[in-house]
């Protein structure tokens, strides 16, 4: 009995890789801020210390040094306006899918670039911040508010969510891998927890390098520059992504329980015309 090697792999290993690469992409924009962070806190370290990281060759430079404007500062506010929209309007963003074939198409090959974009950026900036010796460093303000941090962590995995929505998916399932039937919460449910582990063993400490550094810098009266002030206005973006998570929650949750008591209302009300 000859066996269908093909049918094998697609019914036992296609949907495992399916769920695995967009795991491992979707963990591209957490990354993205860890390493704004970590960028962050080299520039104030080299501020304040008079440090002056190692020179290296073309590109790297361009993604490591951190006093320099990035390509994943560019990919990383698009992403993260682009769901600020779509929380706000819940319309059709700029990178959600539309039902034209010709603007799905240009969709799709915006969403090749900014994935391959940041694929780039994320490993240049990697390989940059050994080579000048950034590492991690832990928060510098461990009494921040509890309120922040949580509003950041939901806006962060709205934002990684919308991410791989809008990029990802549509990348991998226009690979060899294709699109597998079936429902996307397996896809769902990996992706957040890796992000929820990504955040419990780094992310939560490093990230707030992004907003206390200006705050810092102001305070000792030393220059705030761009790059600076583009990472404090990326965490308070993503914090109001948050804020909005939780506002339209708190709605839904409102609504729901209105049309509940407005259903037990009028069932108790034809209960007793039943009666009478």
């Amino acid at each position: 009995m000859r066996l269908d090697w093909e049918a094998i792999f697609s019914s036992t290993l296609r949907r495992p890789f399916h769920v695995l690469t967009i795991t491992l992409l979707s963990l591209l924009l957490p990354l993205s801020f860890l390493l704004l962070a970590r960028l962050s806190y080299a520039n104030f370290s080299s501020s304040l210390y008079s440090y002056q990281p190692p020179q290296v060759t073309f590109p790297l430079s361009l993604f490591f040094h951190p006093r320099n404007l990035n390509p994943i500062h560019a990919a990383v506010t698009f992403i993260s306006l682009s769901t600020l929209l779509h929380g706000l309007t819940g319309r059709n963003s700029i990178l959600a899918e539309s039902p034209a074939s010709g603007v799905q198409s240009s969709k799709l090959y915006l969403a090749w670039a900014l994935l391959c974009m940041l694929q780039v950026s994320v490993g240049l900036g990697v390989e940059g911040s050994i080579a000048s010796g950034i590492g991690g460093f832990p928060s510098l303000d461990p009494g921040r508010s509890l309120m922040s941090r949580m509003f950041f962590f939901l806006g962060l995995h709205g934002t990684m969510m919308h991410w791989c929505s809008a990029v990802v998916r549509p990348v991998v399932d226009d690979t060899v891998y294709g699109a597998p039937e079936g429902q996307q919460w397996p896809e769902k449910l990996a992706v957040a927890a890796a992000y929820g582990a990504l955040w419990w063993c780094t992310l939560r400490d490093e990230v707030e390098a992004m907003v206390i550094v200006p705050q810092v810098k102001k305070e000792l009266l030393m220059g705030v520059g761009m790059v600076d002030f583009v990472g404090w206005w990326l965490y308070y973006l993503v914090v109001t992504i948050g804020m909005v998570r939780v506002v339209k929650g708190m709605m839904w949750a409102a609504t729901l329980l209105l049309c509940w008591r407005v259903r037990h209302k009028f069932g108790a009300s034809n209960d007793e015309q039943d009666m009478v």
